[in-house]
């Protein structure tokens, strides 16, 4: 019986939608460091991780927000395909990519998109600019197939049964979308850079972004890529899910239309949005030792792959720091990190209890996170401030930090967010 339910396991496996592996690398923090260069960054692009969040009829993305960023994947775009490294950002809605129009000198060392080599390429007199805080990534929208291609295989050491069913129902595909092994989304809107900031950039990991938000957040009004998927019938499932690895694993992937069985054997926790915007949920506090630290009358939490670690407001963090007897900017001994206690948050009634075991905000594992090590024997939280409240009140990002914690699913059918903790 156990080896019919593993061959029923893997045999609905290969039934699911396109798999894009994601690739876990260097991020654009750690590459500036080796090349002497964060210092002056830092001081040229005040970080402030709240203006992400906000849309006041004005695109605002800034690109120093991707700093510590270490997921990124591949798409491609035209007739013949053009490959481009993006982050699958569930915090920003659109898809731009640098273009062959670009002369910044961030753009010479990236990937550019050539219109003039896509077959399927319709050009528009529409243009975009994006804030980055010390100027704008200008360019001009387009619209051209978009391709999604399947990755490898689950690894082994998730399959292993499956539980929690997801509400969302599945509906007949088109016939161009029964082949999974790549989804087209024809006449796709998308944003060709002519401009980008900075001599900083050069060094970034990824070429562009494919944002997985909402429509209502969409810069130009551009349809977001997973709404044409969506529309078109390209997926079976009206929802997304990603799985992060852990420390230096392999594995980590986006997949569209469908849930993974391998990675939900813990069930899985269904959360209403309580915004249409971002992937955006209501936290009801977060504790340590059993005693409120903050968010205590509630809070908004919004899950997003685009923002590495865990934000929060600075009078949490502060909190939160003290609580932990780390420094200001978040410092301890890394001899400390098996002894610090947890930090609990409660989301929608149901306790998380151990998400995150401060040193290693990785939790599942006792070392400190690889990429925060710092010298002299001292690690680095993995939580962060921002600058200044948001439109929403309190609010709170559950960043990479939080969601290599669980197989996370975005649910656009019965908007909600679906978390299975991992082994």
């Amino acid at each position: 019986m156990k080896l019919l339910l593993l061959l029923g396991l893997v045999a609905l496996a290969q039934c699911l939608g396109p798999r894009v592996p994601l690739r876990r690398g260097k991020s654009l923090r750690q590459v500036l460091k080796e090349h002497g260069l964060l210092e002056r960054y830092l001081k040229q692009h005040p970080y402030n991780l709240a203006s992400k969040y906000h849309h006041a009829g004005v695109s605002a993305e800034p690109l120093q927000n991707y700093l510590d960023n270490e997921y990124f994947g591949t798409i491609s775009i035209g007739t013949p395909p053009q490959e481009f490294t993006v982050i699958f950002d569930t915090g920003s809605s659109n898809l731009w990519v640098p273009s062959v129009y670009c002369s910044s000198l961030a753009c010479s060392n990236h990937k550019r998109f050539n219109p003039a080599d896509s077959s399927t390429f319709v050009s528009t007199n529409e243009s975009v600019s994006i804030a980055y805080g010390t100027g704008s990534m200008t360019g001009v929208l387009g619209y051209d197939t978009v391709t999604v291609r399947r990755g490898a295989p689950a690894p082994p050491s998730h399959r292993r049964g499956d539980t929690g069913a997801p509400p969302a129902q599945t509906k007949p595909l088109s016939p161009s979308s029964r082949q999974v092994a790549a989804i087209d989304v024809v006449n796709q809107i998308f944003g060709l850079a002519e401009t980008e900031p900075g001599d900083f950039f050069y060094y970034s990991p990824f070429d562009g972004i494919l944002g997985l938000a909402f429509p209502s957040i969409s810069s130009s009004g551009a349809t977001p890529v997973f709404d044409n998927m969506m529309s078109e019938g390209l997926v079976a499932k009206d929802l997304f899910s990603v799985y992060l690895s852990r420390d230096g694993k392999r594995g980590s992937f986006v997949l569209f239309g469908g849930i993974d069985p391998h990675y939900t054997t813990n069930g899985i926790s269904w959360i209403p949005l309580s915004a249409e915007t971002y992937w955006q949920i209501s936290m009801d506090s977060v504790s340590i030792g059993g005693e409120p630290v903050a968010c205590s009358f509630g809070c908004q939490a919004i899950v997003d792959t685009g923002t590495s670690l865990l934000a929060m407001p600075n009078r949490a963090l502060s909190n939160i720091l003290d609580t932990l007897g780390a420094s200001s900017n978040g410092a301890i001994s890394c001899s400390a990190v098996n002894t610090l206690p947890h930090v609990v948050f409660q989301i929608n009634g149901d306790w998380r209890g151990g998400v995150l075991r401060w040193g290693d905000p990785a939790a599942g594992n006792h070392h400190p996170p690889r990429s925060r090590l710092q010298m002299d024997g001292y690690c680095t939280l993995g939580f962060q401030g921002m600058n200044i409240p948001t439109e929403s009140g309190e609010l709170w990002i559950l960043g990479d930090v939080f969601i290599r914690e669980y197989y996370v699913i975005f649910d656009r059918a019965n908007n909600m967010v679906g978390l299975s903790r991992l082994p």
